[in-house]
C-alpha cells in the first residue's frame, strides 16, 4: 500500500482544482522511482489519466494512487506527505524501506 497524509490530500486536490483535471477526466497521482540523485534513487510524482497493464493501484483518503510494479517494490508503505513549512516545501515521501537518503530528501538508496 502507498499512503498520503492529509496535508498531501489537500494539495493534490488543490492542485488538480487549480489545473481543471477532474473536468477533463478520472486522473490520478503517479508515484515512480527512477534512477538519479547522489543516493542513487529518486521519486517522480505526476498527474495521470491512463492506466498502464502492470500498474498498481491504491486509494487512500479518497486520492488514487498508481504504480508501476518495478517502483512499487521501492514504496511498500511509503506515505506522500507535503509541507509548507520554513524548512522547505513541497511533496516529500516518508519511506520506510530507504536505509540512506541525501541531505535535499529528494534521492534515496534501499
Amino acid at each position: 500500500m502507498i499512503y498520503i497524509s492529509d496535508k498531501a490530500k489537500e494539495k493534490v486536490q488543490h492542485l488538480m482544482k487549480e489545473a481543471a483535471l477532474n473536468e477533463a477526466g478520472e486522473y490520478f497521482v503517479r508515484v515512480s522511482v527512477v534512477g538519479g540523485g547522489c543516493s542513487g534513487l529518486s521519486y517522480k510524482l505526476d498527474f495521470d489519466n491512463e492506466p498502464k497493464p502492470m500498474d498498481q493501484v491504491f486509494e487512500d483518503k479518497g486520492i488514487k494512487i498508481v504504480t508501476d510494479l518495478k517502483s512499487f517494490l521501492y514504496l511498500v508503505n511509503t506515505t506522500l506527505d507535503f509541507s509548507d513549512g520554513l524548512n522547505g516545501k513541497g511533496f516529500y515521501f516518508n519511506n520506510p524501506n530507504a536505509t540512506r537518503t541525501c541531505g535535499c530528501g529528494e534521492s534515496f538508496a534501499v
